[in-house]
């Protein structure tokens, strides 16, 4: 593998790697220049089966040599950890990052024919609930993930982190119009549950086997919840029975429990 140590944070060969707690400047950065970050062996090479191509890898120098599965032609950036976190703004506790190229969108029409459990997001714009969904979905039998256009990004660093590279298991697909979008899925076939801990829901264990033919869970952020054009556009509103008062639970969690419950036999 080519190799090149850095011992300066003004390299412009590592321009991808700076400033990678800055959640601003990452928004305006990545997306339109068709890359992302992932952190750690284990994620870098999911993204790898997961068929994105890699643009550079920046780690440690004190690992350089101990990388597994990086492509033989792979360009590699070495410098000391003081270097590594001038860069990026924080200790590189996994001692490597790789920058990726996106893969083109996927159409909302591919998605939906593809799946037959599916996670419908709305307005969930915290990335270590978004990596933590994603995890459950891969794990838990959910096909596919719809989010509304104000949904975090499922490629920014901390929520592939957090989802232990999952998100590059789970294929997606971007809403340009909502809540046109849950029409959509409705039409596809899709049995619309919107997941609320309000007035006149379903315990999710009593759904009809019609209804789990083919579900499509409905959750919103954390706090406001789903909105009432949501709402008004699902086919039945489901709930986790709760006990000691509590009223819900963090959105990561409960959905897991839904998926779990959607994917039972």
């Amino acid at each position: 593998m080519p190799y090149a140590e850095i011992s300066s944070p003004d390299d412009d060969r590592i321009a991808d790697y700076r400033a990678l707690t800055d959640v601003e400047l990452r928004t305006r950065w990545e997306p339109p220049n068709g890359l992302f970050i992932a952190e750690g062996e284990l994620v870098i090479n999911r993204a790898l089966r997961g068929g994105y191509r890699l643009r550079s890898v920046l780690v440690d120098e004190k690992r350089a040599g101990q990388l597994t599965g990086i492509p033989e032609d792979a360009l590699v950036y070495g410098g000391t950890q003081p270097v590594l976190e001038a860069i990026t703004g924080f200790h590189v506790h996994r001692g490597v990052l790789a920058s990726f190229h996106r893969q083109p969108p996927r159409e909302l029409t591919e998605v939906l024919a593809g799946a037959r459990r599916l996670a419908v997001l709305e307005g969930l714009n915290t990335h270590t609930n978004l990596g933590a969904l994603f995890r459950s979905a891969a794990a838990l039998g959910i096909d596919a993930v719809v989010l509304s256009p104000d949904c975090a990004d499922p490629l920014y660093r901390r929520s592939v982190r957090v989802s232990m590279g999952e998100v590059f298991a789970i294929p997606y697909a971007k809403s340009e119009s909502w809540p046109e979008t849950l029409a959509a899925v409705r039409a596809a076939g899709f049995t619309l549950m919107a997941m609320t801990p309000g007035p006149g829901t379903v315990p999710l264990a009593s759904l009809t086997e019609q209804q789990r033919a083919r579900p499509a869970l409905l959750l919103g952020a954390e706090g406001p919840g789903l909105t009432r054009q949501a709402m008004e556009a699902s086919d039945v509103r489901v709930a986790i029975p709760m006990h000691h008062g509590v009223d819900s639970l963090n959105v990561a969690t409960a959905a897991a429990i839904a998926f779990y419950e959607l994917s039972r036999a």
